[in-house]
């Protein structure tokens, strides 16, 4: 394949992919904009049980990941091996899903102890729940997603994702606001649109790909579960090392003020917006990999690993501008307090400045997800961001008097250097990689 061949199948793959990974992140977007609509309170009432909810939800798509790479390296006429990784990948992530929800209530009962203002801990348990609630549905969801997509298949998650995301904005404003008759339920109503839309996103899913699983059985080999876990645990870990540095972040930023965390929260939806976009690229390049790990094409393999590498900086340097332009003008799409919208905006500049570290790490992630290493990239993510980004942001925050400009100072440091050394080892590893 030529370079020019590379780049256009990394466009067709990952663009549904980023579609669809929007259509999660997208979820919390709608929710704050809507929710700021009713205070500054409810707004850090979801920021803060936001960012536990996003470790739970993260880690678990993380694990669901370690079906895509199984089935883009198995050949597609060997049916009965493909549905066993369905079927596997199905109990596995359902398990999972009720995992994470009990997590998830448990967590709910010690809200009070993480130093945040009284009325954001109270109105956040409630909201914890019924989100966690939705990530039974959601995991269902990655079972059928993450096996169509490793069918190259990337168009038929994303129609799905785009409808539930537009039900999830409907039953928003039934439920938040009370209109056309509906109790008004404010933030609870924000999660229980959430859950009732992923409850139909499963199902629409398992519809829309029924022709293309037809023999599946409910039964699972414990052996194959263990295989997948393999992959899917340590790329769990990976998103829970570094989603967890920014609700670690975001509790640091509660300490501070609840105007603080208000801004912290609108910056962060935003920056989500364009790392989601960046995983879609990742997912994308994760088939590539394992595509060409199938046909044992190390040539075409290298070449695919870094066009998606030049892709994803591209597309980031693309975010980083709009956000620097735009620092103004996005804040005020969430809230009208004006000490809040200026504060976002000053973190607008600093997440455009680590926009291609963060896009960079997310594709190197994916392409050594591809090659089934999962293991020192696990290790770098938590060094960067556990021995690094926090300590540093942490010191730059509350001893050089930074404030939250000064944790984002952390967090962009520790992107970039995970991005530096993901692109290092893929580099490595594929030019001395050996087929089996």
């Amino acid at each position: 394949m030529t370079l020019k061949e590379h780049f256009r199948k990394n466009i067709t793959l990952s663009l549904p992919v980023i579609i669809g990974q929007l259509g999660h992140i997208m979820v919390g977007v709608s929710d704050s904009i809507m929710v700021g609509r009713i205070g500054v309170i409810p707004l850090a009432a979801a920021t803060f049980a936001g960012t536990i909810y996003h470790i739970l939800m993260l880690f678990g798509i993380g694990v669901s990941y370690a079906i895509t790479p199984k089935v883009a390296a198995t050949d597609i006429r060997d049916k009965s091996k493909l549905l066993l990784f369905l079927q596997n990948g199905f109990f596995m992530n359902l398990g999972l899903g009720l995992i994470l929800f009990a997590l998830g209530y448990f967590a709910s009962h010690f809200l009070d102890f993480f130093g945040q203002e009284e009325p954001v801990a109270k109105a956040a348990k409630p909201y914890l729940v019924i989100m966690c609630g939705s990530l039974v549905p959601l995991m269902i969801f990655q079972t059928f997603r993450q096996y169509a997509e490793g069918l190259s298949d990337t168009f038929s998650p994303m129609i799905v994702s785009v409808f539930a995301n537009l039900l999830n904005v409907f039953l928003n404003y039934l439920l938040i606001y009370g209109s056309f008759g509906a109790p008004a339920l404010g933030l609870n109503g924000a999660g229980l649109a959430t859950l009732l839309a992923r409850v139909v996103m499963f199902i629409a899913m398992i519809w829309w790909v029924r022709k293309k699983i037809s023999g599946f059985q409910w039964k699972y080999q414990w052996s194959g579960i263990k295989d997948l876990l393999r992959i899917g645990l340590p790329s769990g870990l990976q998103y829970v090392f570094e989603v967890g540095a920014f609700a670690t972040a975001a509790i640091m930023v509660g300490w501070i003020s609840a105007e603080s965390l208000a801004a912290h929260n609108i910056a962060l939806n935003l920056a989500a917006i364009s790392y989601m976009s960046a995983t879609g690229l990742a997912a994308a390049a994760t088939i590539r990999i394992g595509n060409q790990m199938g046909l044992k094409d190390r040539e075409n393999l290298r070449i695919a690993g870094f066009s998606s590498f030049a892709l994803v900086t591209v597309f980031m340097a693309f975010c980083g501008v709009t956000f620097i332009l735009l620092r103004d003008i996005l804040p005020a799409l969430y809230i009208d307090d004006k000490m809040v919208r200026n504060t976002a905006a000053s973190l607008l500049i600093i997440a455009a400045a680590f926009q291609i570290s963060d896009g960079i790490q997310a594709v190197g992630l994916g392409v050594l997800r591809g090659l089934t290493d999962v293991r020192i990239p696990t290790i770098v993510t938590f060094i960067a961001y556990w021995l690094i980004a926090i300590p540093v942001g942490y010191w730059f925050a509350f001893n050089a008097g930074y404030g939250v400009q000064g944790i984002w100072y952390g967090l962009s440091i520790g992107l970039t250097i995970s991005g530096v050394l993901h692109i290092w080892r893929f580099n490595r590893l594929s030019r001395n990689i050996k087929f089996d």
